[in-house]
Parts: structure tokens; sequence; C-alpha cells
């Protein structure tokens, strides 16, 4: 038994419905809540002295907090913690919602733009900050060409067999000429066929060092600095896709815009994200991270609600999320993201 439900379950039905009121109305408006507030909605008749009192027992217990000298009450990090474990009332998906993510994700487009497609309906809808992680691409290469954009600018374009494409624009090395570029593409068209990326880049040094003479000097930089697109932390960081910054902002009183500020600099750090959200990869069903939980939000004290996808061999192979204050709508957002994750998967499976 956790502590959050070992606390729960040596409570007596008063002291519950107390704590459960003052988070449900924590959450609902962002304020502290009162023992007077409190008598207006109490199953049972009781006085605002005796609310108190069991308020204070709740903030001995680490529960509670009064982040003010008034009376009102707010949860902690426990006491949220608590609250959706053994608490939570998690509603069904209203109509309304299912209807707006079906539209959003009912066109057959390329993966690319269905994964943005995602991340902006998430954020929409739960008016937080939303996280897709993509799945890595593993089907076999077709076709590479490097495109000259500049003196100090080039694009690898990438042709999978599935049909997909992918783009990354790089610095290449100085002084390369059409001449390199065919050369680098040729050396490695005749390599790649039939072989994933992650197989590619396997081959790619041995090869080089085996056909150096074959290989022109420059030709050799292009290939590895071309290629190095994908096989940096970069490559990491582009599966990720992140939308709704802006949604935080809203309603945010002047003490915590710098908890926000905080906050987008965590967004900021992509890397980090993917690599915590690779985690959650590891796990099945929503999973709810509070604050100092997730220890990549911890200053900012936010909340993570997450859940993993999966491809038609039922392996997971990415996830979906929203990020916000920890006084987001739970109930609510929860099953948004669980049918998000689940009709995701089902596209997925239906592609492959």
């Amino acid at each position: 038994m956790t502590e959050t439900t070992d606390l729960l379950s040596q409570m007596n039905d008063r002291t519950r419905e107390v704590f459960r009121r003052v988070v449900e109305g924590y959450l609902q408006s962002g304020e502290p809540v009162g023992s007077r507030t409190l008598t207006r909605s109490m199953t049972e008749r009781v006085s605002a002295a005796t609310i108190r009192n069991v308020m204070q027992d709740l903030e001995l217990l680490g529960l509670l907090d009064s982040p003010h000298v008034s009376a009102g009450r707010v949860p902690t990090q426990l006491g949220l913690r608590m609250f959706v474990d053994g608490l939570l009332e998690v509603g069904p998906l209203t109509d309304e919602d299912r209807a707006k993510i079906d539209a959003t994700l009912g066109r057959n487009d390329a993966e690319v733009s269905m994964f943005d497609r995602v991340g902006t309906a998430l954020s929409g809808l739960t008016q937080g900050a939303s996280l897709v992680l993509a799945p890595k691409h593993e089907a076999p290469i077709r076709h590479i060409e490097f495109v000259s954009l500049g003196q100090d600018r080039a694009l690898t374009v990438l042709v999978f067999a599935d049909g997909n494409v992918e783009n990354r624009v790089f610095t290449p090395p100085p002084g390369q000429t059409p001449s390199s570029m065919r050369e680098a593409a040729n050396f490695l068209n005749a390599i790649a066929g039939g072989r994933t990326l992650a197989e590619l880049r396997g081959v790619i040094d041995q090869e080089i060092a085996a056909r150096r003479r074959e290989l022109d000097v420059l030709a050799s930089a292009l290939v590895e600095s071309g290629v190095a697109v994908w096989q940096g932390e970069g490559g990491q960081t582009e599966r990720l896709i992140v939308r709704g910054r802006s949604n935080l902002l809203g309603g945010t009183n002047a003490e915590d815009l710098e908890r926000i500020r905080e906050l987008f600099d965590d967004l900021e750090r992509k890397r980090d994200i993917a690599d915590f959200l690779e985690l959650a990869e590891e796990g099945d069903g929503v999973r709810i991270f509070i604050g100092s939980e997730n220890k990549l939000f911890s200053l900012s004290g936010s909340s993570l609600v997450v859940s993993p996808y999966m491809n038609a061999d039922r392996r997971i192979v990415g996830a979906v999320g929203v990020i916000g204050p920890t006084r987001l709508n739970y109930g609510r957002i929860v099953p948004i993201v669980d049918y998000t994750a689940q009709l995701v998967g089902k596209l997925l499976s239906n592609r492959q």
C-alpha cells in the first residue's frame, strides 16, 4: 500500500469529504478554499470551526497548505497525488471532445502532418501545452540526395521505401561542388538499398574506410556531415512536437508568471523531454506525473498527463501528453489523452 492510499484509508468520511472538496475547489478555481465555502457544500451540516479543525489536521499530515494569511487551503503535491490515486473521478470522453479529435485525425495524409495536428488538437482541447513523441522511422531507405542551398547550407533528402520523405538542413564541408555532392549521394545509394537508417549508420564508417580511394575527400566529408544530421542528438529532438505554449499564459496571475517562465525553459529542452517521454513508452495506459515526481519539471511545479501508443505489432512506439500547472482538470484531460493515444495507434496500424 502506498503512502497516499494508506493515509486515505485512515480518514473518516468527514475528513475525506473536506479534503476532496478542497482539492476539487482548487482545481476548478485556482484559489484557496475556505471553511465558510465548504459549509455550503458539505453533505452533513457542520460548522466552519469544525471544518477549520479538519483542515488543520490535513495540513499537519502534509496534504493541505496555507499559501496566505487567510484561512483558505490548497492541496500540496502529496495531497494532489493522493487525490489522483484515490479520489479522482475520471469521466467519460464527451461526444464534443471525441468529435473534435476524430475530425482532426480523420484525414489521410503524411505522418508528420498527422502528429503536428495531434499536438495542436490536444493543446486546443485542454488549454495546456501538448507533447507528441513521434515514432522512429525504421523503413528501408530507397534513395538519398544532397541539395545545395548556398555556400554554408545544404539539404539531405531521405526517401523511404514506404513513401515517406524526410528533409534535414545541415552545414556542408567548405568547398563542396555539384560533382562532390553527386559522388556522395551515389556512394550512399550504393550501400543504402534495403537498409534502414539504423542499419546504415553501422556500415558508413566501415565503407568509407574501405573505399576511401574511390570516394573524393570532399565527398566523404559530405557523407559524414550529411548523415550525421540523423546520428547526432538532434535526431531525438526531431521526434518531439510541442504545441500550445501560449495556452499556459491564459489567466495567469503575477505570482505564477515566474513558474510559467521556468516551464517554458523546460519545454525548450526538447531533448530532455524526449528522453523522459521514452520512459512513458515502457508502461501502458495513462500516467500522471505531479510536480517534483518529474525531475524535469520540478522547478516549475508542473504536471504531465501522458499515454503511450502502439503500432500494428502491439509495440509501443511513441507517446502523447499534456503539460500544464498542477491545477489541471485531470478528470477531463485523462480520457482525452487516453483516447487520442488509442486513435493514433489505430491510424498507424491501418497504414502498416
